[in-house]
């Protein structure tokens, strides 16, 4: 059976490693040039090669995200920036531009390509389009239904594959094609640099009609009128699959690596469940409380059901639902003394009860009743920033596990 991949993102080299343990097949991510994430730390190309080979020892593809919308002088460099990557073997790059994809084509001729979401391919001519041009991939807008997808796939030749965002961050605007962010604040959205004025508070005004005012708030403090919900769709698998989508992308390469341990972790635990016997495959709700130990919007299904209505917008706050916090990581773990030593992200204390988990396993709670510094001093509470401590643990954990606990919502 052809299983569908799993597409993580990588926003930085410790992101990457936690995406692949954590049971990614694929991960994209960005350079320092031509990609439309610059407030994500993004990768220089000794950063690359070192996140290819610890992907691809472990069996996973790395596709580098090339997918601007350049203007003239956004080209400068990019041959010899596509032949730096192809002696780095990444496994392909995803662009939107048809000049940017000449250029590659022309500098890297054996170079996978793949079509990105702001390219807005919504309809079977264009995939063949592009296929006819030489990609292997394309990610579809993501204003389609399942039964528009359907209509694209029963069509394709057998070595073209279609990916879809399935989780993460939705853009009010057409496949994420604003000037909003531009005429605000003058950042391009288009090239890289998106301020997400669309998630402002707002009140509409119309100045040549005073005295008249046109209601577009929930209270007397305006309201988020273009503030989309998160998308998740793990509970909707099957159908997915059943579409004839080849690869289910996650979004997130500006979100931390707790974000992305808690949401692979989930969805590869949830995929494999459904590949052990896909005919009586029922979804368990484990998994998406899982995703909500997570920072999130309400969630949303977007387009797969049809046009979304009212009710996938966040209309009171533009916050995440933040229900855990999460502690820290754990770097190493003795067996004799049973002490994991911890990068601390947010403070504990001694007596807290918490919860560990790690990569395709249930996750196990815990009191802490024993803790230390890192000169093996007994300490109550470890409140600084990254501190290394260590926590006599109940059970054995290994290295890039994660503890958390409940929190406040914020």
């Amino acid at each position: 059976m052809n299983k569908v991949e799993l597409l993580a993102p990588a926003g930085d080299l410790t992101k990457l490693k936690i995406a692949v343990i954590y049971g990614a097949d694929a991960v994209y991510l960005g350079g320092e040039s031509f990609g439309l994430r610059k407030r994500s730390k993004n990768f220089s190309l000794d950063q690359i090669k070192e996140g290819v080979d610890f992907a691809h020892e472990r069996g996973v593809k790395v596709y580098v995200t090339l997918n601007i919308i350049p203007h003239n002088d956004d080209f400068e460099g990019l041959e010899e920036y596509v032949q730096s990557l192809e002696e780095i073997n990444v496994d392909g790059v995803i662009v939107s531009d048809p000049g940017m994809f000449m250029k590659i084509k022309n500098a890297v001729p054996n170079m996978e390509i793949h079509i990105s979401t702001q390219a807005s391919v919504t309809n079977y001519e264009t995939v063949m389009f592009w296929y006819n041009l030489g990609a292997r991939r394309v990610v579809l807008a993501r204003e389609l239904s399942f039964e528009e997808i359907k209509a694209i796939t029963k069509r394709l030749p057998e070595d073209m594959d279609i990916e879809t965002f399935v989780h993460g961050a939705m853009c009010m605007s057409y496949s994420g094609r604003c000037l909003i962010s531009n005429y605000m604040l003058d950042r391009d959205a288009n090239r890289g640099d998106c301020a997400q004025p669309c998630r402002y508070k707002y009140n509409l005004v119309e100045e040549t009609r005073p005295g008249e005012f046109f209601p577009v708030f929930e209270d007397d403090e305006g309201t988020f009128i273009m503030n989309s919900k998160d998308l998740c769709m793990i509970n909707r698998l099957p159908e997915m699959i059943d579409a004839g989508i080849n690869s289910l992308k996650i979004e997130g390469r500006v979100k931390g690596i707790y974000y992305v341990a808690t949401v692979i972790r989930s969805y590869r635990m949830a995929l494999d469940e459904y590949y052990k016997d896909p005919e009586n495959y029922k979804f368990d709700e484990k998994y998406l409380d899982e995703i909500k130990k997570a920072s999130y919007r309400d969630f949303t299904s977007g387009f797969f059901d049809g046009k979304p209505r009212e009710n996938a917008q966040v209309y009171t706050t533009n916050s995440y639902i933040r229900g855990y916090d999460f502690l820290g990581m754990v770097l190493d773990y003795n067996e004799d003394t049973k002490m994991a030593t911890i990068e601390q992200r947010n403070r504990m204390f001694l007596g807290d009860e918490i919860e560990i988990f790690g990569p395709g396993r249930d996750f196990i709670t815990q009191k802490i009743e024993y803790m230390t510094n890192d000169k093996d001093e007994e300490i109550e509470v470890a409140p600084h920033a990254q501190q290394i401590i260590k926590i006599r643990m109940d059970q054995p954990v290994s290295e890039y596990y994660m503890l958390r606990k409940p929190g406040e919502n914020e």
